[in-house]
């Protein structure tokens, strides 16, 4: 196999869409153990939301033609005729001229058609004074304004918020089918890497936090993460080890190794794996040139950067693309950007895009963002970032003063 017939960002973000298919694997669970999983099936509403046409405000349930003309200097006048409270059924009409008090959620009784709000009127002796007037269905909420029966709730393929699972609850759903939580396998390499936990580093040893980087994120993301701890530079080893992790998994993760070297054995223990293979091998991006995709018989198999500040950027722009779309989520094509002001020029080389690592800040009511300078290699530019500025391929980089697009740190 030839080593860094490099893809753009484009063609990489194509494959990943083209070669990536959900795993697929349903389960049922409560809705409040749901949070975060992927809906397997599209929900429909059985029922209206509201129920019942309901107040948004307290106030007096009337007609509105009973109020038009109403000002503070000219002031309307209805006869108070009940009230609704709150659960109970509203039976009692609303005639012309007559008004019934309802709280905030409360019932709309038959007859009326808008609600003028309590600061809006004063009542004396059974006499409410309108100092204002209101347009039909002003304060009211339909039945079925909110959720109509029989409508597509939401669709297949959603990650379910705090808020989806609100719109599920209240439609009166307590389980849901979604898909199973992903199962990554991640495997680090290198004679040099050791334990994070290793108190005292001998000459040439580098502690293993791409580990913790790397699945903190997938964490992030509602998956396990099965750690196989560390292989050296031997490829029996390596692939042994490699094989016995694939197994267990939907995907594996592979970090160091990548980069040209007599000891680099990541991509024949990766094509090992299964067909069809690794079909990308190298990205035209700075930094994470040195990265490998492949499918092994329908598992991902990611072979991601050293460097830990690399890895970490090639897992949030295309690890989280492919375990995403694994997942069977659907998912955007570009992450959420925000823009700011860059501080100072950035040079760029043409035909490779670029992610600088920036801080945001705020000046004159604007967004600034000043690039932290660092080699890749360096896990502190992540954490003095607050995101990383995007320098598209076509661009020979950016000017002091520049609106550029940045991806936030999550």
């Amino acid at each position: 196999m030839q080593f860094f017939k490099v893809k753009t960002v484009e063609e990489t973000i194509a494959l990943i869409d083209e070669k990536v298919e959900k795993a697929g694997i349903m389960e049922i669970r409560s809705l409040e153990d749901a949070l975060h999983y992927v809906l397997a099936e599209p929900v429909t509403a059985e029922e209206n939301v509201p129920g019942f046409d309901r107040s948004t405000v307290d106030g007096y349930a009337v007609k509105a033609a009973d109020t038009y003309g109403s000002s503070e200097s000219m002031p309307g006048f209805l006869t108070m005729t009940g009230e609704v409270r709150m659960g109970e059924n509203a039976e009692a009409p609303v005639g012309h001229g007559e008004a019934i008090y309802v709280p905030t959620g409360g019932m709309m009784p038959p007859g009326s058609d808008s609600v003028i709000m309590i600061e809006h009127v004063e009542e004396i002796a059974g006499l409410l004074n309108t100092y204002r007037q209101i347009a039909p269905g002003e304060n009211v909420i339909r039945a079925g304004e909110d959720i109509r029966e029989g409508e597509i709730l939401l669709e297949e393929g959603i990650r379910l918020r705090p808020q989806e699972m609100g719109a599920l609850a209240a439609v009166g759903i307590s389980d849901v089918k979604v898909y199973r939580k992903l199962k990554l396998g991640y495997l680090s390499s290198g004679d040099e890497i050791v334990p994070y936990q290793t108190e005292k580093l001998e000459i040439g040893q580098i502690r293993d936090i791409n580990y913790l980087t790397i699945s903190g994120l997938a964490r992030e993301w509602n998956m396990d993460v099965i750690y196989g701890g560390i292989v050296s530079d031997h490829f029996e080893v390596f692939s042994k080890k490699a094989r016995e992790l694939y197994d267990q998994v939907d995907c594996l993760i592979l970090s160091g190794g990548s980069s040209v070297g007599a000891k680099d054995f990541t991509t024949e223990v990766i094509q090992s794996l299964g067909d069809p293979g690794v079909f990308v091998h190298g990205i035209s991006i700075k930094p994470g040139k040195p990265t490998i995709l492949s499918m092994a018989n329908r598992k991902p198999v990611i072979g991601l950067p050293g460097h830990p500040a690399s890895a970490m950027i090639i897992f949030r722009l295309f690890g989280e693309r492919v375990l995403r779309r694994l997942s069977g989520e659907r998912y955007e094509k570009k992450p959420e950007r925000i823009f700011a002001k860059i501080t100072k020029n950035i040079p760029s080389s043409p035909g490779r895009s670029d992610y600088i690592r920036v801080r945001l800040f705020e000046r004159d009511g604007e967004w600034w963002a000043e690039p932290i300078i660092g080699k890749s290699g360096l896990i502190t530019t992540l954490v003095k970032s607050d995101g990383i500025v995007e320098i598209g391929s076509e661009k020979e980089g950016i000017l002091q003063g520049e609106y550029v697009p940045v991806i936030p740190s999550r």
